[in-house]
């Protein structure tokens, strides 16, 4: 026996040494596995609500203080507090100003074809209604994310505008942060999760393993079948040379035989577009007297939504 510590003590030591060192994200490759759920889970999840694609993807994960990822959000963004029954702990779900009038335009039913609101105002009733139907969404997919290593369930507490009522323990206290980039109507917002370290501390030998499945094998016939019928699936492509925005009263004013010209040439390329999604850019020409389609370079997504967010 150690002097002054008993032998439980010392059957718990590594703990409290792990504990005291905090969490290293690089050692919990699990916790990419449930973000990357989660982010997924929230597209499918909006998809029948929005008129227009909504996109989710996780753009880092880091660790720090509770007070340092929210001290920059007063009055620009709206927050819910989860409180997970089975962790007896509180998390966060931010949502910043371009997140919010995003998914509300595409809520909505807006095209994108209007500018974003750029006006520094407080939330209306409306807009925190949405907001709060979004994070009930929010919170049964990371529910889901986690089902494969935590039997927990996350309850929407309150909503918050205020950050500095966002008290879910000492805003000292050290939090992993998952950035969850969100790409609608060629813009975007950025959602937080904040996890403390003392509601993953009991899971570290859970995230320090990877589990993609269940277990069960996979049926090849199930799978062979998927494929086929997966690669019949017919899907309608569209061929976007230019587009102009132009007023009511322009179209209003119309007449047959009236030319409308396009910024474009015949060397520039075409966007080849599926479901409002860009899949490739290619060059326009001419194959046995009909127009024609040749690929030139596929789409970086990321690159492309990166791009449309800095031109901003």
């Amino acid at each position: 026996m150690m002097d002054g510590i008993s032998a439980e003590q010392q059957k718990r030591l590594p703990n409290y040494l792990l504990d005291a060192a905090g969490i290293s994200i690089d050692r919990m490759p699990m916790l990419n596995v449930i973000f990357d759920r989660m982010a997924a889970s929230c597209t499918d999840s909006l998809q029948p609500m929005a008129g227009t694609p909504c996109y989710f993807s996780v753009s880092g994960i880091s660790n720090g203080r509770v007070g340092d990822f929210i001290k920059d959000y007063e009055g620009n963004a709206v927050a819910a507090v989860l409180y997970a029954e089975q962790w007896d702990a509180r998390v966060l779900l931010v949502l910043d100003r371009d997140f919010v009038f995003t998914m509300v335009e595409a809520l909505f039913g807006s095209d994108g074809a209007e500018p974003p609101i750029d006006v520094e105002r407080s939330f209306s009733n409306i807009e925190l209604r949405v907001v709060q139907t979004l994070f009930e969404r929010f919170a049964k997919a990371l529910q889901s994310a986690f089902a494969a290593t935590s039997d927990v369930t996350f309850r929407l507490e309150r909503i918050e505008t205020a950050m500095a009522s966002l008290a879910i323990g000492r805003s000292g206290n050290m939090s992993i942060c998952a950035n969850i980039m969100l790409q609608a109507l060629y813009r975007g917002g950025q959602m937080f999760l904040i996890i403390p370290h003392s509601a993953l501390n009991p899971l570290r030998q859970k995230l320090a393993h990877v589990v993609v499945s269940d277990g069960r094998a996979a049926d090849p016939n199930w799978r062979e079948q998927m494929e086929t019928e997966v690669q019949r699936t017919e899907v309608t492509l569209n061929a976007v040379l230019d587009e102009r925005v132009l007023s009511l009263g322009d179209v209003a004013q119309f007449r047959v035989g009236q030319v409308i010209e396009l910024n474009a040439t015949p060397r520039t390329l075409a966007r080849l577009e599926n479901n409002n999604q860009v899949l490739f850019w290619c060059q326009i020409g001419q194959l046995d007297g009909y127009y024609a389609m040749q690929v030139s370079d596929p789409v970086d997504q990321k690159r492309e939504f990166v791009d449309d967010i800095l031109s901003r």
